[in-house]
Protein backbone atom coordinates (compact mmCIF):
# COMPACT_ATOMS: atom_id res chain seq x y z
CA UNK A 1 0.00 0.00 0.00
CA UNK A 2 0.93 3.66 -0.21
CA UNK A 3 -0.11 6.44 2.10
CA UNK A 4 -0.72 9.71 0.31
CA UNK A 5 -0.21 12.71 2.56
CA UNK A 6 -2.09 15.96 2.13
CA UNK A 7 -0.15 18.79 0.52
CA UNK A 8 -0.60 20.70 3.78
CA UNK A 9 0.74 17.84 5.96
CA UNK A 10 3.31 18.94 8.53
CA UNK A 11 6.55 17.10 9.27
CA UNK A 12 5.11 16.17 12.66
CA UNK A 13 2.11 14.51 10.97
CA UNK A 14 4.37 12.67 8.55
CA UNK A 15 6.53 11.44 11.44
CA UNK A 16 3.41 10.19 13.25
CA UNK A 17 2.39 8.15 10.19
CA UNK A 18 5.91 6.71 9.86
CA UNK A 19 5.84 5.69 13.50
CA UNK A 20 2.41 4.06 13.13
CA UNK A 21 3.55 2.06 10.09
CA UNK A 22 6.53 0.72 12.04
CA UNK A 23 4.28 -0.13 15.01
CA UNK A 24 2.12 -2.22 12.67
CA UNK A 25 5.19 -4.23 11.65
CA UNK A 26 5.86 -2.69 8.23
CA UNK A 27 8.75 -0.72 6.76
CA UNK A 28 7.97 2.83 5.53
CA UNK A 29 9.70 4.46 2.55
CA UNK A 30 9.23 8.19 2.10
CA UNK A 31 9.00 9.52 -1.46
CA UNK A 32 9.04 13.29 -1.71
CA UNK A 33 6.98 14.53 -4.64
CA UNK A 34 6.76 18.03 -6.04
CA UNK A 35 3.39 18.74 -4.43
CA UNK A 36 3.01 16.12 -1.72
CA UNK A 37 4.68 13.32 0.19
CA UNK A 38 3.91 9.65 -0.50
CA UNK A 39 4.89 6.89 1.89
CA UNK A 40 5.38 3.38 0.55
CA UNK A 41 4.47 0.62 3.02
CA UNK A 42 6.56 -2.52 2.55
CA UNK A 43 5.76 -5.86 4.14
CA UNK A 44 3.45 -8.87 3.91
CA UNK A 45 -0.11 -7.52 3.86
CA UNK A 46 -1.79 -10.90 3.44
CA UNK A 47 -4.59 -11.44 5.92
CA UNK A 48 -4.30 -8.07 7.62
CA UNK A 49 -4.85 -5.21 5.14
CA UNK A 50 -7.33 -3.69 7.60
CA UNK A 51 -4.37 -2.77 9.82
CA UNK A 52 -3.10 -0.39 7.18
CA UNK A 53 -6.57 0.97 6.46
CA UNK A 54 -6.50 2.34 10.01
CA UNK A 55 -3.87 4.84 8.87
CA UNK A 56 -6.64 6.80 7.12
CA UNK A 57 -7.73 8.32 10.43
CA UNK A 58 -4.35 9.92 11.16
CA UNK A 59 -3.95 13.67 10.78
CA UNK A 60 -2.45 14.76 7.47
CA UNK A 61 -3.37 11.57 5.57
CA UNK A 62 -5.29 12.12 2.35
CA UNK A 63 -5.65 8.52 1.18
CA UNK A 64 -4.44 4.95 1.61
CA UNK A 65 -4.11 3.17 -1.73
CA UNK A 66 -3.45 -0.55 -2.33
CA UNK A 67 -0.66 -1.40 -4.77
CA UNK A 68 -1.70 -4.12 -7.19
CA UNK A 69 1.76 -4.95 -8.52
CA UNK A 70 4.04 -7.32 -6.56
CA UNK A 71 6.81 -4.76 -6.93
CA UNK A 72 5.70 -1.89 -4.71
CA UNK A 73 8.45 0.73 -4.63
CA UNK A 74 9.41 0.28 -8.28
CA UNK A 75 5.85 0.72 -9.48
CA UNK A 76 4.41 3.84 -11.09
CA UNK A 77 1.49 3.38 -8.72
CA UNK A 78 3.69 4.55 -5.88
CA UNK A 79 5.54 7.19 -7.93
CA UNK A 80 3.92 8.37 -11.17
CA UNK A 81 6.74 10.78 -12.02
CA UNK A 82 10.03 9.60 -13.52
CA UNK A 83 12.96 9.16 -11.16
CA UNK A 84 16.36 10.55 -12.10
CA UNK A 85 19.50 9.05 -10.60
CA UNK A 86 22.62 11.13 -10.11
CA UNK A 87 25.98 9.48 -10.81
CA UNK A 88 28.76 11.92 -10.05
CA UNK A 89 27.82 15.01 -12.03
CA UNK A 90 25.57 13.07 -14.45
CA UNK A 91 21.81 12.55 -14.11
CA UNK A 92 20.23 9.46 -15.65
CA UNK A 93 16.53 9.75 -16.35
CA UNK A 94 16.15 13.40 -17.24
CA UNK A 95 15.85 15.14 -20.61
CA UNK A 96 19.47 14.44 -21.54
CA UNK A 97 20.48 10.89 -22.44
CA UNK A 98 23.35 9.32 -20.52
CA UNK A 99 25.95 7.32 -22.43
CA UNK A 100 28.21 4.91 -20.55
CA UNK A 101 31.16 3.65 -22.58
CA UNK A 102 34.43 1.84 -22.09
CA UNK A 103 36.04 -1.59 -22.30
CA UNK A 104 34.52 -4.80 -21.02
CA UNK A 105 37.65 -5.35 -18.91
CA UNK A 106 40.34 -3.04 -17.64
CA UNK A 107 43.53 -4.61 -18.99
CA UNK A 108 46.28 -2.08 -18.30
CA UNK A 109 46.76 1.65 -17.70
CA UNK A 110 47.43 2.56 -21.32
CA UNK A 111 44.30 0.81 -22.54
CA UNK A 112 41.86 2.31 -20.01
CA UNK A 113 43.28 5.86 -20.23
CA UNK A 114 43.29 5.83 -24.04
CA UNK A 115 39.71 4.54 -24.12
CA UNK A 116 38.47 6.94 -21.45
CA UNK A 117 39.88 9.97 -23.26
CA UNK A 118 38.45 8.78 -26.59
CA UNK A 119 34.91 8.17 -25.31
CA UNK A 120 34.92 11.44 -23.38
CA UNK A 121 35.92 13.37 -26.51
CA UNK A 122 33.22 11.58 -28.53
CA UNK A 123 30.45 12.47 -26.07
CA UNK A 124 30.25 9.77 -23.39
CA UNK A 125 29.14 10.94 -19.95
CA UNK A 126 30.13 7.90 -17.81
CA UNK A 127 33.10 5.52 -18.04
CA UNK A 128 32.40 1.79 -17.82
CA UNK A 129 35.01 -0.88 -17.23
CA UNK A 130 35.25 -4.22 -15.48
CA UNK A 131 37.75 -4.83 -12.69
CA UNK A 132 36.06 -8.03 -11.50
CA UNK A 133 34.75 -10.16 -14.38
CA UNK A 134 32.28 -13.06 -14.12
CA UNK A 135 33.25 -15.46 -16.90
CA UNK A 136 31.63 -18.66 -18.09
CA UNK A 137 35.02 -20.41 -18.04
CA UNK A 138 37.05 -20.44 -14.82
CA UNK A 139 40.17 -20.27 -17.00
CA UNK A 140 39.22 -17.03 -18.76
CA UNK A 141 40.54 -13.61 -17.74
CA UNK A 142 38.80 -12.65 -14.48
CA UNK A 143 39.86 -9.01 -14.28
CA UNK A 144 42.59 -7.11 -12.44
CA UNK A 145 40.64 -6.70 -9.21
CA UNK A 146 41.74 -3.83 -6.99
CA UNK A 147 44.42 -2.79 -9.46
CA UNK A 148 41.72 -2.41 -12.10
CA UNK A 149 39.67 -0.25 -9.73
CA UNK A 150 42.66 2.00 -9.18
CA UNK A 151 43.16 2.38 -12.93
CA UNK A 152 39.49 3.32 -13.35
CA UNK A 153 39.88 5.95 -10.64
CA UNK A 154 42.96 7.27 -12.46
CA UNK A 155 40.97 7.50 -15.71
CA UNK A 156 38.25 9.40 -13.84
CA UNK A 157 40.87 11.80 -12.50
CA UNK A 158 42.14 12.51 -16.03
CA UNK A 159 38.80 12.78 -17.84
CA UNK A 160 36.32 13.82 -15.15
CA UNK A 161 34.01 10.95 -16.15
CA UNK A 162 32.25 9.16 -13.26
CA UNK A 163 32.86 5.41 -13.16
CA UNK A 164 30.49 2.42 -13.20
CA UNK A 165 31.93 -1.03 -12.55
CA UNK A 166 30.59 -4.44 -11.62
CA UNK A 167 30.48 -5.94 -8.14
CA UNK A 168 30.38 -9.74 -7.90
CA UNK A 169 30.57 -10.41 -4.17
CA UNK A 170 29.11 -8.70 -1.11
CA UNK A 171 32.53 -8.94 0.53
CA UNK A 172 33.92 -6.60 -2.15
CA UNK A 173 31.34 -3.85 -1.65
CA UNK A 174 33.53 -1.57 0.45
CA UNK A 175 36.47 -1.58 -1.93
CA UNK A 176 34.38 -1.32 -5.13
CA UNK A 177 32.36 1.54 -3.64
CA UNK A 178 35.57 3.32 -2.65
CA UNK A 179 36.78 3.59 -6.24
CA UNK A 180 33.53 3.77 -8.24
CA UNK A 181 30.58 6.14 -8.59
CA UNK A 182 28.04 3.48 -9.51
CA UNK A 183 27.76 -0.23 -8.73
CA UNK A 184 26.81 -2.57 -11.54
CA UNK A 185 24.92 -5.79 -10.84
CA UNK A 186 25.53 -8.02 -13.84
CA UNK A 187 23.08 -10.38 -15.54
CA UNK A 188 24.44 -13.42 -13.71
CA UNK A 189 23.79 -11.77 -10.35
CA UNK A 190 20.44 -10.18 -11.11
CA UNK A 191 18.71 -12.64 -8.78
CA UNK A 192 21.48 -12.91 -6.21
CA UNK A 193 19.19 -11.61 -3.49
CA UNK A 194 21.85 -11.43 -0.78
CA UNK A 195 23.96 -9.17 -3.02
CA UNK A 196 20.92 -7.08 -4.01
CA UNK A 197 20.06 -6.50 -0.35
CA UNK A 198 23.67 -5.58 0.40
CA UNK A 199 23.92 -2.92 -2.31
CA UNK A 200 20.47 -1.76 -1.22
CA UNK A 201 21.96 -0.83 2.12
CA UNK A 202 24.68 1.24 0.47
CA UNK A 203 24.33 4.82 -0.69
CA UNK A 204 25.82 4.19 -4.14
CA UNK A 205 23.70 4.32 -7.31
CA UNK A 206 23.10 0.87 -8.79
CA UNK A 207 22.97 -0.22 -12.43
CA UNK A 208 20.90 -3.41 -12.42
CA UNK A 209 21.17 -5.56 -15.54
CA UNK A 210 18.40 -7.90 -16.59
CA UNK A 211 19.17 -11.58 -16.18
CA UNK A 212 19.60 -13.78 -19.24
CA UNK A 213 16.30 -15.60 -18.61
CA UNK A 214 14.52 -13.06 -16.44
CA UNK A 215 10.97 -11.91 -17.13
CA UNK A 216 10.05 -8.24 -16.82
CA UNK A 217 8.25 -8.88 -13.52
CA UNK A 218 11.21 -10.85 -12.14
CA UNK A 219 13.50 -8.01 -13.22
CA UNK A 220 11.38 -5.44 -11.38
CA UNK A 221 11.23 -7.66 -8.31
CA UNK A 222 15.04 -7.76 -8.33
CA UNK A 223 15.01 -3.95 -8.31
CA UNK A 224 12.51 -4.12 -5.44
CA UNK A 225 15.08 -5.95 -3.30
CA UNK A 226 17.42 -2.97 -3.64
CA UNK A 227 14.71 -0.35 -3.15
CA UNK A 228 13.25 -2.10 -0.11
CA UNK A 229 16.58 -1.78 1.69
CA UNK A 230 16.49 2.01 1.32
CA UNK A 231 18.57 2.67 -1.80
CA UNK A 232 16.30 4.52 -4.23
CA UNK A 233 19.04 5.16 -6.82
CA UNK A 234 18.45 2.25 -9.18
CA UNK A 235 18.84 2.26 -12.97
CA UNK A 236 17.54 -0.69 -14.99
CA UNK A 237 19.47 -2.08 -17.97
CA UNK A 238 18.06 -4.19 -20.79
CA UNK A 239 20.98 -6.27 -22.10
CA UNK A 240 19.34 -9.02 -24.10
CA UNK A 241 17.82 -12.34 -23.10
CA UNK A 242 18.48 -15.95 -24.03
CA UNK A 243 16.21 -17.39 -26.71
CA UNK A 244 16.44 -20.12 -29.36
CA UNK A 245 18.07 -17.66 -31.79
CA UNK A 246 21.75 -18.27 -32.55
CA UNK A 247 22.46 -15.51 -35.09
CA UNK A 248 23.25 -13.14 -32.23
CA UNK A 249 24.78 -13.64 -28.80
CA UNK A 250 21.50 -12.73 -27.10
CA UNK A 251 18.12 -11.52 -28.30
CA UNK A 252 18.01 -7.80 -27.60
CA UNK A 253 14.52 -7.27 -26.16
CA UNK A 254 13.68 -3.85 -27.54
CA UNK A 255 10.10 -4.37 -26.28
CA UNK A 256 11.43 -4.20 -22.73
CA UNK A 257 12.29 -0.50 -23.02
CA UNK A 258 8.75 0.89 -23.49
CA UNK A 259 7.25 -1.83 -21.27
CA UNK A 260 9.56 -0.92 -18.39
CA UNK A 261 8.99 2.80 -18.94
CA UNK A 262 5.26 2.13 -18.59
CA UNK A 263 5.52 -0.04 -15.49
CA UNK A 264 8.21 1.72 -13.44
CA UNK A 265 9.44 5.20 -12.62
CA UNK A 266 13.06 3.99 -12.60
CA UNK A 267 15.39 5.03 -15.44
CA UNK A 268 15.98 2.46 -18.18
CA UNK A 269 19.17 2.18 -20.23
CA UNK A 270 20.02 -0.23 -23.06
CA UNK A 271 23.10 -2.38 -23.64
CA UNK A 272 23.25 -3.18 -27.37
CA UNK A 273 26.77 -4.62 -27.01
CA UNK A 274 25.68 -7.62 -24.92
CA UNK A 275 22.24 -7.53 -26.49
CA UNK A 276 23.64 -8.46 -29.90
CA UNK A 277 27.19 -9.66 -29.31
CA UNK A 278 28.42 -8.26 -32.62
CA UNK A 279 29.90 -4.80 -33.09
CA UNK A 280 28.19 -4.22 -36.46
CA UNK A 281 24.74 -4.37 -34.82
CA UNK A 282 25.53 -2.03 -31.92
CA UNK A 283 24.88 1.25 -33.74
CA UNK A 284 21.49 0.30 -35.26
CA UNK A 285 20.22 -1.17 -32.00
CA UNK A 286 21.47 1.88 -30.08
CA UNK A 287 19.41 4.11 -32.35
CA UNK A 288 16.40 1.82 -31.97
CA UNK A 289 16.69 1.88 -28.17
CA UNK A 290 16.79 5.68 -28.10
CA UNK A 291 13.74 5.83 -30.37
CA UNK A 292 11.95 3.36 -28.07
CA UNK A 293 12.45 5.68 -25.08
CA UNK A 294 15.64 4.53 -23.34
CA UNK A 295 17.20 7.00 -20.93
CA UNK A 296 20.71 6.09 -22.03
CA UNK A 297 23.10 3.50 -23.43
CA UNK A 298 25.96 1.40 -22.14
CA UNK A 299 28.38 0.51 -24.92
CA UNK A 300 31.63 -1.45 -24.99
CA UNK A 301 34.53 0.42 -26.61
CA UNK A 302 38.10 -0.82 -27.03
CA UNK A 303 41.03 0.72 -28.96
CA UNK A 304 42.04 -2.72 -30.30
CA UNK A 305 39.02 -5.05 -30.17
CA UNK A 306 40.91 -7.78 -31.99
CA UNK A 307 43.32 -7.98 -29.04
CA UNK A 308 40.75 -7.49 -26.23
CA UNK A 309 40.92 -9.94 -23.33
CA UNK A 310 37.12 -10.18 -23.23
CA UNK A 311 34.20 -9.34 -25.54
CA UNK A 312 36.30 -7.93 -28.36
CA UNK A 313 33.78 -9.06 -30.97
CA UNK A 314 31.07 -6.78 -29.60
CA UNK A 315 33.29 -3.78 -28.86
CA UNK A 316 33.34 -0.66 -31.01
CA UNK A 317 36.57 1.06 -31.93
CA UNK A 318 36.68 4.70 -30.76
CA UNK A 319 36.02 5.96 -34.31
CA UNK A 320 32.88 3.81 -34.55
CA UNK A 321 31.74 5.01 -31.13
CA UNK A 322 32.08 8.61 -32.34
CA UNK A 323 29.97 7.62 -35.36
CA UNK A 324 27.33 6.19 -33.01
CA UNK A 325 27.10 9.47 -31.08
CA UNK A 326 26.84 11.49 -34.30
CA UNK A 327 24.03 9.29 -35.61
CA UNK A 328 22.25 9.18 -32.26
CA UNK A 329 21.89 12.95 -31.84
CA UNK A 330 19.20 13.48 -34.50
CA UNK A 331 17.31 10.40 -33.25
CA UNK A 332 17.36 11.76 -29.72
CA UNK A 333 16.15 15.13 -30.94
CA UNK A 334 13.33 13.47 -32.89
CA UNK A 335 11.93 11.89 -29.71
CA UNK A 336 12.32 15.04 -27.62
CA UNK A 337 15.59 14.10 -25.92
CA UNK A 338 19.07 15.58 -25.98
CA UNK A 339 22.48 13.95 -26.36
Amino acid sequence: MIVVMKSSATQQEIDRVLSSIKDLGYKPHVIQGVLRTVIGVVGDERGKPHHLESLRVLEGVENVVPILQPYKLASREVKPDNTSVKVGNVEIGNHKLAVMAGPCSVENEEQIIETAVAVKNAGASILRGGAYKPRTSPYAFQGLGEEGLKLLARAREITGLPVVTEILDSDDLEIVAEYSDMLQIGARNSQNYALLRRVGRSNKPVLLKRGMSTTINEFLMAAEYILSEGNQNVVLCERGIRTFETATRNTFDLNAVPVLKEKTHLPVVADPSHGTGYWQYVIPMSLAAIAAGADGLIVEVHPKPEAAMSDGGQSLKPSKFAELIAKARPVANAVGRKL
